[in-house]
């Protein structure tokens, strides 16, 4: 399904070393499957739609580069946070989500809708963009002075 699915479409799928020996059966012209993408912004920068897990670090990125982005959070995390993390992003018409025991049924028709959308991809872009912390590096350089200016 998967293979038929992405005809005219490339896929560039970071696995994770758990999965890739399961996932490499998947490789084709249009499908790169990588244990690790060490340029995350060169993946970024190609993506014109993100599939992701929904950790901070992740969600803080895909804020910064405006992608329209379906979030899939890991049922196997504490306290099930993905999930939180990725509501905030959906509550605000930022991202789509999909739970991960829904996602064979539910994500490529999903992306398909988002693929033949673009005024939903912009949408997503918009709203997410919104959410991001600019100059977040500043911010806590600021405070951490001011901490230290107290004592």
């Amino acid at each position: 399904m998967l293979k038929t699915f992405l005809r005219g479409i490339q896929l560039l799928w970071q696995t994770g070393t758990s999965f890739y020996n399961q996932a490499a059966n998947y490789e084709s012209e249009n499908i790169r499957v990588m244990k690790f993408i060490s340029r995350m912004d060169l993946a970024y920068s190609l993506a014109d739609i993100v599939i992701s897990r929904a950790g901070a670090s992740t969600i803080s990125e895909l804020c910064l580069v405006a992608k329209p982005s379906i979030l899939v959070p890991s049922p196997n995390v504490s306290e099930d946070h993905q999930t939180k993390n990725a509501m905030a992003l959906k509550n605000n018409d930022a991202a789509l989500l999909v739970r991960d025991k829904d996602s064979i049924n539910s994500l490529i028709p999903l992306l398909q809708d988002l693929i033949d959308n673009k005024e939903k991809r912009e949408q997503l872009s918009k709203n997410i963009y919104k959410l991001a912390k600019l100059n977040s590096a500043q911010i806590i350089a600021d405070e951490l002075i001011k901490l230290t200016n107290k004592k």
